[in-house]
């Protein structure tokens, strides 16, 4: 092997980005022929009927600290703080007493301080207020309704499998007007990658996509795809595996490529209708990011510059891809008319 191809070799294996040729957006190869919508609303229906244990994702779980966190899941009103020990504490956001938004109140000693009339909460029952089950996985924080979900609980959220060791993470949250099942349909189609959003992926190939039908068994029902994230005029290309293992989270797993391991789950929460009256549903995508090379430990020290960059990278693409599930929504919602 000549110096140079050597040289080359130990780019690559240092570098994981490639030059980009330049493509017009036009001059893709369509894929509409490829994205079957059997395949695509299968899929979503085999997801629909997975169980979830009644858990709801609420928020990044960084965002719950020792100041209140108002928030809601269905109509339901939830406030959420950390203790003293950080355990973290959800219930009703509305005082028991009076109905003041515990969401405006203070964090004294780990006790929740009512602005009104100084009804301290612990976090256990108290004067009528009791707390609903809650998990913070690291990267998430979780509440369980019973009532709402309708399902057998579990002790826990089914969180996906996550990088283990040095990694860098980041949740983006937005919200929209649509349903959870238009957010994880919206991760069904992974056909629109490269059309939706050019600025992001090029080079896009879904390599296998699961049969139709209501049969199908946990090893083949997946999407595989090769897709290339662009920076600018670079790339790099990696093999990643779509799964949603309960029915309102879907997950993108890096199977071959730089960062291999890495996950982008996204979770869609249904919040409380809005001010006329159609459905409001939350985005919480969470980015767990790990790589194997040398390299990934300068990026752990530069986490406060890039956690920033990768979170406004997410919001980006659900700002569009909450267009296109909004869309999905509004011809469902004509089709069936609303209650």
């Amino acid at each position: 092997m000549s110096k140079l191809a050597e040289l080359r070799a130990r780019v690559a294996k240092s570098i994981p980005l490639e030059l980009l040729p330049p493509l017009r957006w036009a001059g893709q190869g369509p894929t509409y022929r490829d994205a079957v919508p059997a395949v695509i609303d299968s899929a979503l229906r085999r997801s629909q009927n997975r169980p979830s244990g009644n858990w709801f994702a609420i928020a990044a779980s960084e965002s719950v600290g020792t100041r209140p966190l108002g928030t809601s899941v269905a109509g339901v009103e939830l406030v959420a703080w950390r203790g003293e020990d950080g355990e973290v504490h959800v219930g009703p956001g509305a005082c028991p007493h009076l109905g003041a938004d515990l969401s405006t109140g203070v964090v004294d000693c780990g006790a929740l301080i009512c602005p009104w009339h100084g009804l301290r909460l612990t976090g256990s029952r108290h004067f009528g207020w009791a707390p609903y089950p809650a998990h913070d996985d690291g990267v998430l924080v979780w509440v369980r309704l019973d009532r709402i979900g309708g399902e057998t609980p579990t002790d826990a959220p089914l969180v996906p499998r996550r990088p283990e060791g040095a990694r860098l993470q980041t949740v983006a949250h937005l919200v929209g007007t649509c349903e959870p099942r238009d957010i994880i349909a919206n991760r069904m189609d992974p056909w629109h990658g490269s059309w939706f959003h050019p600025y992001s992926f090029t080079r896009l190939e879904v390599l296998t996509a699961p049969p139709v039908g209501d049969d199908v068994g946990d090893e083949a029902d997946h999407f595989l795809v090769a897709v290339t994230f662009r920076i600018g005029r670079l790339g790099v290309p990696v093999i990643a595996e779509f799964t949603a293992p309960e029915p309102r989270t879907i997950v993108m797993r890096i199977v071959d490529g730089e960062g291999a391991g890495s996950v982008v789950e996204t979770h869609a929460t249904p919040l409380a209708p809005g001010p006329d009256g159609r459905p409001r549903c939350a985005v919480l995508e969470a980015v767990v990011a790990h790589s194997d090379r040398p390299g990934f430990a300068y990026a752990l020290r530069g986490a406060f510059l890039i956690t920033p960059a990768m979170r406004h990278a997410a919001a980006r693409l659900w700002r569009d891809d909450l267009a296109y599930a909004e869309r999905l929504y509004e011809l469902r919602s004509r089709r069936q008319p609303l209650d």
